[in-house]
C-alpha cells in the first residue's frame, strides 16, 4: 500500500514526502511541476535511500488520476497540490479557483471511483479570515476570507464538510496550518519560490545573499508590538511530523476531523527579521511599503487539540527555524537550479 501526495515535489510536499519515507511509507507523488522541482524528489531520495514514485500530471486531469490509482494500490492521500500566494490570488481569482477547488473536486470523485477513502487536505490559517480574537481554536469562527487563496480553502472545507456527510465510510482529516518556514537540516530541500518571494523568509534570506537588493516590509502601521504583522510560523518539518500524525490517526479514524498546526507563538516581521540576522551574521536592508490587499494584523494558533488527539506539537523553535532558513540559501543560492 502507497500513500499519493499530490504537489508533492512543492515545498511542504518534499518534507512530508521525506519524513513519510523515514518512516518506511511507500509513495507516489503527483505534480504538475507549475511551482516545483523534480529536483527535490531527487534530492529526498538521496537523503533517504528510498525510491519515489513520480507521475507528472495535474489533478484538473481525470486521465491523469484514473492511470495513477489504476497502477498503484493507493491507501490514503496526503492533498497538497494547489496555488498558495495570497498577493496572486488577488490578481488571479480564477486560476485559483481552479486550480484549488475544482482540482479537488476531480480528485476525490476519482478516489470515489477508485475507493481510496482515507483524505488528508492542506488547508490553511487564512480561512480565519481577519481574526476575532487570538489564539485562533478550530472552533473560531471561519469565513470572512480577505483573498481568493483563502475562500478556496474555505470553500473546499465546506466540500469536504457535505462529502464526508454524504460519504461516512470516507475519513478527512483538514489540517490548517500557518507559515511554514525552515528547512530540512540538510540543506538539501528548502523552500524554492520562483522570482521574487511572495513569502517572508525566502524573501529576507535572498536579500542576506545578495540575490535581492532589500526586504520590502508591506505596512508598519498594525496595531502590533512593532506596527508590522504578526504570524505563528512553523517549521516545515514540524509540519511534515503533523502529516505523519494525522496518517496514524486516519486508519482508525472516522468522519471528518479539523487541527490547526502552529506553533502557538507570534512573531512579527520585525521580529523575524532581527532573528535572522543574528542567526546569519548578516545585515538585512528593509524598506516599508504600504500596506498588501488582503493581509490582516495578527494571526497564531492554539495547537491544544492536535496535542490531545494527535500526540503532536512543535517541537522546533525560532532559533532552529532561522538556522535551517540560512543553511539551505547557503547552500542552494539559485534554488533548485544548476
Amino acid at each position: 500500500m502507497a500513500i499519493l501526495v499530490t504537489g508533492g515535489a512543492g515545498y511542504i510536499g518534499s518534507h512530508t514526502i521525506l519524513a513519510l519515507l523515514e518512516q518506511h511509507h511507500d509513495v507516489v507523488v503527483l505534480d504538475n511541476l507549475v511551482n516545483a522541482s523534480d529536483i527535490a524528489l531527487q534530492r529526498v531520495e538521496k537523503i533517504t535511500g528510498r525510491n519515489i514514485n513520480f507521475y507528472h500530471g495535474d489533478i484538473n486531469e481525470r486521465s491523469d488520476l484514473q492511470k495513477l490509482f489504476s497502477q498503484n494500490n493507493i491507501s490514503a492521500v496526503i492533498h497538497f497540490a494547489g496555488l498558495k500566494s495570497v498577493g496572486e490570488s488577488v490578481k488571479k481569482p480564477i486560476e485559483y479557483y481552479k486550480n484549488n477547488v475544482s482540482g479537488t473536486l476531480v480528485l476525490l470523485d476519482e478516489m470515489r471511483r477508485a475507493q481510496v477513502k482515507k483524505f488528508i487536505f492542506s488547508s490553511s490559517a487564512t480561512v480565519y479570515g481577519t481574526p476575532e480574537s487570538v489564539p485562533l481554536r478550530e472552533t473560531s469562527r471561519i469565513g470572512g476570507t480577505t483573498n481568493p487563496y483563502g475562500t478556496s480553502k474555505l470553500m473546499v472545507e465546506q466540500i469536504l464538510q457535505d462529502f464526508a456527510h454524504a460519504q461516512p465510510e470516507f475519513a478527512i482529516t483538514i489540517l490548517r496550518y500557518f507559515n511554514p518556514v525552515g528547512a530540512h537540516e540538510s540543506g538539501l530541500v528548502g523552500e524554492d519560490p520562483g522570482g521574487i518571494p511572495n513569502n517572508l523568509m525566502p524573501y529576507i534570506s535572498q536579500v542576506a545573499s545578495g540575490k535581492l537588493q532589500q526586504l520590502a516590509i508591506f505596512g508598519d502601521d498594525y496595531p502590533t508590538i512593532d506596527g508590522t504583522g504578526v504570524r505563528d510560523y512553523i517549521h516545515v518539518m514540524d509540519l511534515a511530523e503533523g502529516h505523519l500524525k494525522a496518517l496514524e490517526q486516519i486508519h482508525k479514524q472516522q468522519g471528518i476531523k479539523t487541527y490547526n498546526l502552529g506553533s502557538g507563538v507570534g512573531y512579527s516581521v520585525l521580529q523575524m527579521l532581527k532573528a535572522f540576522e543574528k542567526a546569519s551574521g548578516r545585515s538585512v536592508p528593509y524598506k516599508i511599503m504600504p500596506r498588501r490587499d488582503g493581509d490582516i494584523a495578527e494571526c497564531w494558533a492554539d495547537a491544544q487539540l492536535a496535542k490531545e488527539e494527535l500526540g503532536w506539537t512543535a517541537q522546533r523553535d525560532l532559533d532552529d527555524m532561522m538556522r535551517d532558513t540560512w543553511n539551505w540559501q547557503k547552500k542552494n543560492p539559485a534554488g533548485f537550479q544548476p
